[in-house]
């Protein structure tokens, strides 16, 4: 199972810090946050700080995609030299033709993200009816505190898009909609784990915890979160 943490819960820290307390936690698989680590970073120093704390690289993003094949190139040749598997994306909507020729070229998944009530992909429905006729490598990354958010079921979206989802924002809320530790909050992730063992996507897709609040020390929050995860995990 590849069960990491998105990089933009240690923001806070350097990107090698952030590393370092990944690391600590027993975490294997990391989403790089854009700031923390720049697609203009040398590849070789990628590569080697990843190896020194032993974690794959295995997703970077939020990464805006724009219809500018020059911008997009440079992304996902960054993407293939650092051996990412997928680019979250929030893609401008008139550049998805192009994103898609490029996921296929490169080989490289794209996860368009949903970013809350008000964002342009809020909806998985959206997102759905825009990959649909899409290379198979252009999906989703499924956040589901924000889905919760815009009034959709997470466990409606995981059996919409199947193999469609290439990444998953794991995340809860609290009744007012606030990011809490996993599993204090309204959201019913146990039945949302069991729904990816029953399709079978349980050990493909990517599931990142991102945790939120307490920006400033937020070790015990992720700590917690990822008891309550690998918690579940072993009762499946």
């Amino acid at each position: 199972m590849k069960l990491g943490l998105q990089s933009y819960s240690l923001r806070k820290m350097s990107y090698e810090k952030a590393l370092e307390t990944i690391s600590k936690l027993g975490i294997n698989y990391v989403e790089a946050y854009p700031r923390h680590l720049p697609i203009n970073e040398d590849i070789n120093k990628v590569r080697s700080l990843h190896e020194k704390y032993n974690l794959r690289l295995i997703a970077h993003g939020v990464n805006h995609l724009s219809k500018n094949e020059k911008e997009l190139d440079a992304i996902f040749d960054f993407a293939r030299k650092a051996g990412i598997e997928v680019i979250t994306a929030d893609p401008d909507e008139d550049s998805l033709e192009l994103v898609s020729d490029l996921a296929k070229q490169y080989d490289i998944k794209i996860g368009i993200h949903n970013h809350g009530p008000f964002h342009r992909w809020g909806s998985f429905k959206k997102i759905y009816q825009a990959i649909k006729n899409l290379d198979f490598r252009v999906g989703m990354c499924l956040d589901l505190a924000h889905l919760a958010r815009y009034g959709e079921n997470p466990i409606e979206a995981i059996e919409t898009l199947r193999e469609r989802v290439y990444d998953i924002h794991l995340k809860d809320i609290d009744a007012k909609g606030n990011d809490v530790i996993v599993g204090t909050g309204i959201l019913d992730i146990r039945s949302f784990f069991r729904k990816l063992k029953e399709l079978k996507l349980l050990d493909g897709i990517p599931i990142m915890i991102e945790y939120e609040p307490n920006p400033e020390d937020p070790i015990n929050g992720i700590a917690k979160s990822l008891d309550f995860v690998r918690g579940i995990i072993s009762g499946l």
